[in-house]
């Protein structure tokens, strides 16, 4: 591999020539700056990220760890993150805890002994026992999609109770009375309080608690989403409309009603959660909660790299509102 010496020793300058050829060029002349670029790229260098933080303690790289990278809302999130390192001419490395604890506990681990710039993480430990550790290293940290009972830190989110009641009030404005709730794993605070918002609309259209169903599911994605859709439809009495934790629970419900022959929406309303590009797209258009997940992203990543900037910086709790969309799955009922 081309070092540093090699580049100075074709060049005919020093190291530290060299090195501020490529730093600060400012303090070499134009003639020999443009050898050693021209050296470096005859050789092909490419200089030590790693050694380079050695040298000044400051990483390059940002880190994003996400509960589903499978899932778009998060890949619209990382869009916004990307937005903003860019800008700031910095990389970013992008990981799957899968909603698995020890694997968050092993990508903070990660994340320390390389020493990144800062951390972007959607916690799958609601406790946040692997932050509690994480936070021994001193790097800087924000929340996305999440928020904990901490003072030390920033946090970007979306006032899920309300986009909760938003779907469900949505439904019950629509004539249903006998509603599910199709959630993941209830430890996500996520699922609990988008539950607490889809309760508290029922509680307000006069309905005893009755009236909403909950199906818990392992994870948030289509396949679960079909196995909860079949689990309804055995459901005595059969509720008549459907609230998702996320579209992809969503997208699920919906294939399992084609293929029991349930007609959306005459037979069965649907509403999911994120709003994603393929909510829009779907074979029955499908009613959803929008959460601005590219905004979420870029504004975590504004306040991790305000945090580092070393300007004094102040811990924010960003909260976004929810937005109901509403398309063909909730059309009202035809009696």
């Amino acid at each position: 591999m081309v070092s540093i010496k090699d580049v100075a020793e074709r060049a005919g300058v020093s190291v530290a020539t060299v090195s501020n050829s490529i730093n600060r060029p400012d303090r070499v002349s134009a003639p020999t700056r443009d050898r050693v670029l021209s050296v470096i790229d005859e050789l092909g260098y490419v200089r030590s990220e790693s050694a380079r933080q050695l040298r000044t303690g400051h990483s390059r790289m940002v880190a994003l760890l996400v509960l589903d990278m499978a899932n778009p809302f998060f890949v619209d999130v990382a869009r916004g993150v990307e937005d903003a390192t860019r800008a700031q001419d910095l990389g970013l490395m992008m990981c799957n805890s899968g909603q698995d604890e020890s694997a968050e506990a092993l990508y903070l681990s990660l994340f320390a002994e390389q020493r990144v710039r800062g951390v972007l993480v959607t916690p799958s430990d609601v406790a946040g026992r692997n932050l509690d550790t994480f936070r021994r290293h001193g790097i800087p940290h924000v929340l996305v999609d999440r928020t904990l009972d901490i003072e030390d830190g920033c946090s970007v989110s979306v006032d899920d109770v309300t986009g909760g009641a938003l779907a469900v009030g949505h439904l019950i404005e629509t004539g249903h009375t006998r509603i599910a709730y199709i959630s993941g794993p209830s430890r996500l605070n996520q699922c609990r309080d988008r539950h607490a918002g889809a309760l508290s609309a029922v509680r307000e259209a006069g309905l005893d608690e009755s009236a909403l169903s909950v199906l818990e599911v392992p994870s948030l994605d289509v396949v679960s989403g079909r196995d909860a859709g079949s689990r309804l439809l055995g459901l005595r009495p059969r509720p008549t409309a459907v609230f998702c934790a996320n579209d992809l629970l969503a997208l699920g419900v919906l294939q399992a009603m084609f293929a029991a022959g349930v007609r959306v929406p005459e037979q069965m309303a649907l509403v999911g959660y994120d709003d994603i590009e393929f909510a829009a797209a779907a074979a029955v258009p499908l009613t959803s909660v929008r959460q601005p997940a590219f905004r979420i992203g870029r504004t975590a990543a504004e306040l991790l790299l305000d945090e580092t900037s070393g300007d004094l910086h102040t811990h924010q709790r960003v909260v976004f509102d929810p937005e109901l969309v509403v398309r063909r799955s909730t059309l009202a009922r035809q009696d």
